[in-house]
């Protein structure tokens, strides 16, 4: 979506941005079997039990994720070893499977049958639309500056146009992905208060709708200022406000990712 000269420069000006997801992710994928194991055993002494950490990452649904998860942290990795332009498609590829291998475990292995393959597979479009969009924010961001330059503007202009075009396909995905999702787990609104579960899933409703309430502004206000070479400062606060939104919506996920829903 960005021009071959801008897209170099965005590429190597996220580069240190990338080692420490990265990291982060390799350091997150080791640390969490024996933190299952403890939760799932007697407690921390199990943390480190050879038997019990076998057994979790062989015989459970939450073992086979995170050897997906390892297996896709791993190949992350060696994208770093690979060239040129084929840097960026290997590291989406991979990271769209990493994020994919996260429909293993949690709320949508909760369904047997075809009612729980169906959710695992909604599970996968609304966590690629998901990192699609919020996986855009950072590069658009870095983007917007380039607008001031005479020699980058037009190509900045081109890739701001594609990333929005882009947009209205990965939102539409969270939407409607994220609603199946709703109906799957719950059967309906989550209305029922005296659930932890819900009341976090109510709060994350506002806040996904506080995103999409930004795009919009974002693209049919800001964006058409640019054009008229006013708005990007704007059009950059825009955005920035859409990533600490999107860090708020994924430690709600991430804090009511096991409890449970209803009774």
């Amino acid at each position: 979506m960005v021009p071959q000269d801008l897209q170099r420069q965005i590429w190597a000006q996220l580069a240190p941005h990338r080692r420490i997801a990265v990291a982060c992710v390799g350091v997150s994928a080791i640390v969490l079997l024996p933190i299952r194991s403890a939760m799932i055993g007697n407690g921390w002494p199990d943390a480190l039990n050879p038997d019990m950490l076998l057994a979790i990452a062989f015989d459970t649904t939450v073992g086979t994720a995170w050897c997906c998860q390892i297996v896709a942290t791993i190949l992350l990795l060696f994208t770093g070893f690979v060239p040129g332009s084929m840097n960026v498609a290997a590291t989406a590829i991979v990271s769209a499977l990493l994020l994919a291998s996260l429909s293993f475990t949690g709320h949508a292995v909760m369904n047997d049958g075809w009612r729980g393959v169906l959710h695992q597979a909604n599970d996968v479009v609304h966590l690629l639309a998901g990192g699609a969009w919020v996986g855009a924010l950072l590069p658009v961001f870095l983007i917007l500056p380039r607008l001031e330059d005479s020699s980058t503007r037009d190509q900045a202009r081109a890739a701001l146009s594609h990333f929005s075009m882009a947009g209205h396909l990965a939102i539409a995905g969270v939407i409607l992905s994220g609603v199946t999702n709703m109906l799957f787990i719950l059967d309906g609104l989550p209305t029922d208060w005296t659930f932890e579960y819900q009341r976090l899933l109510t709060v994350k409703i506002g806040l996904v709708a506080a995103m999409i309430l930004a795009a919009i502004t974002n693209r049919y206000i800001l964006v058409p200022r640019i054009v008229r070479h006013r708005g990007s400062r704007a059009l950059a606060i825009g955005t920035m406000a859409e990533i600490v939104l999107a860090i708020a919506v994924i430690g709600f996920v991430a804090w009511s990712a096991m409890l449970e829903p209803a009774a």
